[in-house]
C-alpha cells in the first residue's frame, strides 16, 4: 500500500495547481487510515474504493495538464505591433525572472500579445494566465480580440470574468478579468493556485485595487516560486514598480505604429464652459474632416457632456459620419459598436474609458478636451466624489497615443 501511495504522490505533482491541495489532503487521510496496510483486508472497509477514486481524479487532472501542454503552437504575432519585435526578450525574461515590468506606449500591443507570449513561454499549463484590467469593457473586449486572433471560441480556452458575468470554463487557459474580480477571489483562494501567471495591466492607474494587489503579491511570491508576475505600465514611472519587487527587470517597448502630430486650439471661455467647448469640438471636427479619411476619437469628461456634444454634432450635420458614444454605463452591444468600423467616418465620443487598455480600431485623429472625472475623497463630506478636473500631462500623452 505504501508503494501505491508514494506513486500517487509523485503523480500528484504534475496535476493542476488548483487541484493539488485537495488531492494531497485526500492522499494524506487515506495513508493515515490504512497505515500502509493491504487495502484488501477487511480492517479498512472502503479503502480500495477511495483509492481508486483518488487515482481517477489524479488521472483526470493530469490529462487536463497534458491537453493544455499539447495546445501550444505558433499563435501568430502581428509584425506591425512594436511589442512583437521584443517577443524574444520578453519570453527570455519570463523564463529567467519571477517578476518583470513591461513598459510601453499606448497602442504598442502589450495587452493583446502578452498572453500569447506567455503561452509561447510555456505558461498556462498547470494554471491559468490571469490578465487583469481596470474596467469591465476592457476585459470583455480584450478577451474577444485575443480569442479572435487565436481563432478560438470565446469562453473556452480564452474567457473573461466580470461582475455579474463569468464566461470561463475549467479548460480556460487565458482569463481576462477586472482587478476587483481577482481581489474577490482571494477570499477563497488565498494563494491564487488557479493561476501560474498573472498579468497586472495598466498598473500606472494606481487604483486602490491595484495597489492592494501589488502589496499582496509581493508577500505571496516567496510562497509561490512557480508563480510568474508581469506588470505593465504605459511609460509612467516603471522604476517604482521595479523597486517594489526588489529590482525586477524593466523591458521597454518603445515606439508607436504611426507618428503623432500635436495641434493646439486657442481656448475661448473657461475650461468648464460647455457651449465654448462644444463649438471648439465642432470646429476641430470640421478641420480634421478636411484632412482626409479616418475615424475621430473625442475625449469628454462625462456622460452628460457626451450626450450634449452628440446632439450638437447631429445638428451640425457632418457629411457621411456616424456618431457613436462610449461610456461605462452603455450595454455590451452598444459598446461593441466601436469595434465594427464601417464605410462612413465615425465620431466616437468617449470618457477616459478609452484612454488606456482599450484600443479602438480605425482611429486616425483625436480631439482632447483636456478634462476628466477624477475620483476624489472629500474629507469634509466623508464621501467619494467625481469632480471634473483638468487631466495631467501623462494622461494627455496617453490620449494622443490613441491615434498613433
Amino acid at each position: 500500500m505504501s508503494e501505491i501511495l508514494d506513486e500517487l504522490k509523485r503523480e500528484l505533482e504534475s496535476c493542476l495547481l488548483v487541484d493539488q491541495p485537495r488531492l494531497r489532503r485526500r492522499l494524506k487521510k487515506l495513508a493515515q487510515e490504512t497505515g500502509g496496510d493491504d487495502v484488501d483486508t477487511s480492517v479498512k472497509p472502503g479503502a480500495r474504493e477511495r483509492l481508486e477514486q483518488l487515482r481517477a481524479d489524479i488521472v483526470a487532472s493530469r490529462s487536463q495538464v497534458e491537453q493544455r501542454r499539447a495546445l501550444r503552437r505558433d499563435w501568430g504575432f502581428p509584425e506591425e505591433l512594436p511589442v512583437s519585435a521584443e517577443r524574444a526578450e520578453i519570453t527570455a525574461a519570463i523564463s529567467a525572472h519571477q517578476v518583470i515590468v513591461l513598459c510601453g506606449a499606448t497602442g504598442s500591443g502589450k495587452s493583446t500579445q502578452l498572453p500569447k507570449i506567455c503561452l509561447e513561454a510555456g505558461r498556462g499549463v498547470t494554471g491559468m494566465i490571469g490578465h487583469t484590467q481596470p474596467r469591465r469593457i476592457a476585459a470583455r473586449s480584450l478577451a474577444e480580440r485575443i480569442a479572435a486572433e487565436m481563432k478560438l471560441e470565446l469562453g473556452g480556452r480564452v474567457g473573461y470574468k466580470i461582475r455579474f458575468g463569468d464566461h470561463t470554463r475549467p479548460e480556460t487557459m487565458i482569463k481576462l478579468m477586472t482587478d476587483g474580480i481577482l481581489l474577490a477571489e482571494l477570499r477563497h483562494d488565498r494563494n491564487l493556485l488557479a493561476y501560474d501567471t498573472l498579468i497586472i495591466d495598466e498598473a500606472h492607474e494606481r487604483s486602490l485595487n491595484i495597489d492592494f494587489l501589488l502589496g499582496y503579491l509581493r508577500q505571496l511570491l516567496p510562497q509561490r516560486p512557480d508563480l510568474k508576475l508581469i506588470i505593465t505600465s504605459a511609460t509612467i514611472d516603471p522604476e517604482r514598480f521595479a523597486r517594489h519587487f526588489d529590482g525586477a527587470p524593466i523591458i521597454e517597448v518603445s515606439g508607436r505604429s504611426y507618428p503623432v502630430e500635436i495641434r493646439y486650439r486657442h481656448p475661448s471661455g473657461s475650461a468648464t464652459d460647455d457651449d465654448g467647448r462644444q463649438q471648439r469640438i465642432l470646429d476641430a471636427a470640421d478641420e480634421l474632416a478636411r484632412e482626409g479619411p479616418g475615424d475621430i476619437l473625442i475625449f469628454l469628461p462625462g456622460e452628460r457632456q457626451i450626450r450634449e456634444t452628440a446632439e450638437a454634432l447631429r445638428k451640425h450635420h457632418p457629411p457621411r459620419t456616424e456618431i457613436i458614444p462610449l461610456y461605462a454605463r452603455l450595454s455590451a452591444a452598444e459598446q461593441g459598436r466601436i469595434f465594427r468600423p464601417g464605410r462612413e467616418r465615425r465620431l466616437i465620443l468617449a470618457t477616459n474609458v478609452a484612454e488606456t487598455s482599450l484600443t479602438v480600431p480605425g482611429i486616425r485623429y483625436v480631439i482632447d478636451t483636456g478634462l476628466a472625472r477624477i475620483s476624489r475623497y472629500s474629507h469634509r463630506a466623508k464621501v467619494q466624489r467625481l469632480p471634473i478636473e483638468p487631466i495631467a500631462r501623462s494622461s494627455a500623452d496617453q490620449r494622443a497615443g490613441r491615434c498613433g
